[in-house]
């Protein structure tokens, strides 16, 4: 396995004219995994990582390291009335909610993130999973540390198993609308329920769940921390000099990011600029025409096993190998659990990537 150096470069220069007489810069990043665990429960050493390269490309934040990531836990909102329950809107309606829920399970990723962002992952009883391509080991996601990654799961995120929820007596349930109604009645029999709007971008998404959880000033206050980080990295980068192609490989087709997703969403904030391909829908790109996967420098990631295999035979090829970011080794593989995902851990550990890999090169 041959190990890829990444060196810096001017970030005053555009891609296309980098030099190789910048000084090497290494991965190592300022994202960890949870708190609240000891050594031996949350022990790096045990999460398989890729590859150091893909096809040429260099890996960015396969060494991401797995402790102290969860805080500890947020404050309580006041609840502003007495009793042990308040009221939490949704999209599905009012819920009657814990004031502050201890044994909750979570139906979608996003949820997930917000448990660990708000130091109360260790109430999660039960948690549903992705597909197992799409992990490492354990059930749940490894960039949140192996301590969530051993969260039992409760199937998956698009087929919730009602009866390993209901035998877990969970007190607060929290999924996605995209579940339905009858699901959201069918799990409000079983403890009460939060259905977060998948219309309301992650940040939305983010303060809903933090709401549920009792914990929805801690929510602002960390979206408005991570918004400062954010336009820091962009203007320590000089971000709004380099055009960023964001592509992923599917099982057998290839997908650039639109302008609505996570990683867009997220790249948008840091004022990493796009390509005119991708600033206004996602696309899907021909493999005998690989014009739109074009940009200054290209973050790429894989659906699972399948989507690694698609997609290192493509980057094999002369057509990837043409690319103007590929010549000047600047493409870059990223991790798709977090760049797919949702929530303000993933957030911050693409702002990591990018601080690492937005200014260099491989070589």
């Amino acid at each position: 396995m041959s190990r890829q150096s990444f060196r810096s470069v001017p970030a005053s220069l555009p891609a296309r004219r980098i030099t190789a007489l910048a000084l090497a810069v290494g991965v190592a990043l300022t994202v960890t995994a949870c708190s609240g665990t000891s050594e031996s429960e949350d022990n790096a050493s045990t999460i398989v990582r890729s590859t150091t390269n893909v096809a040429g490309a260099g890996v960015v934040g396969n060494n991401r390291p797995t402790t102290g990531l969860c805080p500890a836990t947020a404050p309580l909102d006041p609840t502003g009335i007495e009793g042990s329950v308040r009221p939490v809107g949704h999209s599905e309606g009012i819920s009657e909610i814990p004031a502050d829920p201890m044994r909750i399970v979570v139906l979608d990723a996003a949820a997930l993130d917000a448990t660990c962002a708000l130091g109360v992952w260790e109430r999660v009883v039960g948690a549903s999973t992705l597909d197992p391509d799409f992990r490492g080991d354990g059930d749940q996601e490894l960039y949140l540390g192996t301590g969530i990654a051993e969260i039992p799961g409760v199937g998956t995120v698009d087929s919730p198993d009602l009866d390993a929820i209901a035998g877990l007596n969970p007190d607060l349930i929290i999924g996605a609308d995209s579940l339905g109604t009858e699901t959201y009645r069918s799990l409000s029999g079983i403890a009460p329920t939060v259905f977060t709007s998948s219309d309301s971008g992650w940040k939305g998404t983010f303060l809903q769940s933090a709401a549920a959880l009792g914990r929805g000033q801690t929510g602002f206050d960390e979206l408005a921390r991570f918004t400062a980080d954010a336009e820091q990295v962009g203007r320590d980068v000089k971000a709004t000099q380099t055009q960023a192609s964001v592509v992923r490989f599917l099982p057998d087709s290839i997908v650039t990011d639109g302008p609505s997703s996570f990683a867009s969403e997220v790249l948008a904030e840091v004022g990493v600029g796009r390509p005119p391909s991708q600033q206004d829908a996602e696309n899907t790109v021909p493999a005998d025409d690989l014009s739109a996967v074009e940009g200054d420098i290209v973050y790429a990631r894989f659906d699972g096993d399948d989507g690694e295999s698609f997609g290192t035979d493509v980057m094999d090829g002369d057509g990837w190998k043409d690319l103007g970011a590929a010549k000047d080794g600047r493409v870059f593989v990223v991790d798709d659990t977090v760049w797919s995902s949702s929530g303000i851990v993933a957030a911050r550990a693409m702002l990591a990537d990018v601080t690492n890999s937005l200014n260099a090169y491989v070589s």
